[in-house]
C-alpha cells in the first residue's frame, strides 16, 4: 500500500454504527453483573493452620538436612543410627515400618473425613 492511499483511507471520517441489537446486550450483561452475588471469599481462618504447619515442617526438614551434611565436618556423611533394636529380625523392622504408615494414613484419612463432614462435603 502506498503513502497516498493510506492518506486518502484515513482522510475519511466514516461514521461508526453498532449493529442492531448490540445495546440491549451490553445493558442486559451490565445488568447480569449487577444482580450477580458477590463471590465466595477464601478461608483464611481455616487454611492458615495448614499453611503456618507446612512452613514449620519445612524449616525444620532443612535445619535436618544442614545438621545432616555438616555433622562431622564439611560434607561427611557418618552411617545412620539404627532406631530399632538389633534383636529384632530384618522382617519384624519392615513390619513396624509398615504399621505405622497404615496408622499414619488412617489417622490422616480419619481427621480429612471428619473436617469434611463438618462442612457439610459428606
Amino acid at each position: 500500500m502506498r503513502q497516498d492511499q493510506l492518506d486518502t483511507i484515513l482522510a475519511h471520517d466514516e461514521e461508526l454504527i453498532p449493529t442492531s441489537g448490540f445495546l440491549s446486550r451490553v445493558m442486559d450483561s451490565v445488568e447480569d453483573e449487577a444482580v450477580a452475588p458477590p463471590p465466595i471469599p477464601f478461608p483464611w481462618k481455616r487454611a492458615l493452620p495448614g499453611i503456618l504447619l507446612a512452613a514449620v515442617v519445612l524449616a525444620w526438614g532443612a535445619i535436618e538436612i544442614v545438621r545432616y551434611i555438616f555433622r562431622d565436618g564439611l560434607l561427611q556423611f557418618t552411617e545412620p543410627q539404627m532406631q530399632f533394636s538389633q534383636t529384632l529380625t530384618p522382617g519384624m523392622k519392615e513390619l513396624g515400618w509398615i504399621l505405622a504408615a497404615l496408622a499414619i494414613s488412617a489417622a490422616t484419612s480419619l481427621l480429612a473425613r471428619r473436617l469434611a463432614g463438618r462442612s457439610g462435603l459428606l
